[in-house]
């Protein structure tokens, strides 16, 4: 795995200050981190089912599985992650049965019901990329690109034919990215009966071939 600067190689082995790295799995210790990354990024969609915010970025911190997460570090602060999806477990996890135990269960089945929208299964050779999170601060200088590379570089060497994920209408900058980055649209489900309920009525399904090189990020 390389290391990087926004949109410039670094190739020293101990980066200097100001330098972006690309590891995989999620540091000890950085899971609160990847949580508020995560539900800044994607807690407009997951509200719904996992609010307020005291109780949701808990319950994900809770509930991570590091080794399936690229993670964007800045002079060793986390300020970005992607998850994706292999042998049955993805970035974030939780069961029915702990959602209602940290929800109780009057107020958590229906957010085990809305949880349940949410799940994705990859096609055979697929591997499935469970969203990007960058920090506020990093957003537009290629920390998303170099995740999304370092995604489809484990990819390749996981014997996979393509990269897919999922995509809603109201995230056009991150389907821009995702365009910039060599994926196209495959399939849009139109789901009007959740726009009202979880802000949304339209999912693109787009995917990248494995060995195709996004353009330069911009």
């Amino acid at each position: 795995m390389g290391q990087h600067t926004p949109d410039t190689a670094d190739t020293s082995e101990d980066p200097a200050p100001g330098t972006v790295t690309v590891r995989r799995g999620l540091p000890a210790g950085a899971e609160r981190r990847a949580a508020e990354l995560y539900w800044e990024a994607f807690g407009r969609k997951l509200g719904p089912a996992l609010h307020p915010a005291d109780n949701a970025v808990p319950f994900i911190a809770a509930h991570l599985n590091a080794d399936r997460a690229v993670c964007a570090l800045l002079d060793g602060r986390l300020v970005g992650l992607a998850g994706y999806r292999l042998g049955g477990r993805g970035l974030t996890g939780g069961t029915a049965g702990s959602v209602l135990r940290a929800y109780g269960h009057l107020r958590g089945l229906h957010r085990v019901l809305l949880l349940s929208l949410f799940e994705r299964r990859p096609g055979g050779g697929q591997l499935l990329m469970d969203g990007i999170a960058v920090g506020p601060d990093l957003r537009g200088r290629g920390v998303g690109s170099l995740l999304i590379e370092e995604v489809a570089a484990l990819a390749a060497e996981q014997g996979f034919r393509a990269v897919t994920l999922d995509v809603i209408d109201t995230n056009p900058r991150a389907r821009a990215l995702y365009e910039r980055r060599g994926f196209t649209a495959v399939r849009t489900q139109q789901t009007p009966y959740l726009r009202r309920l979880l802000g949304f009525g339209e999912v693109t399904t787009m995917r990248r071939p494995v060995g195709t090189a996004g353009r330069a990020a911009r």
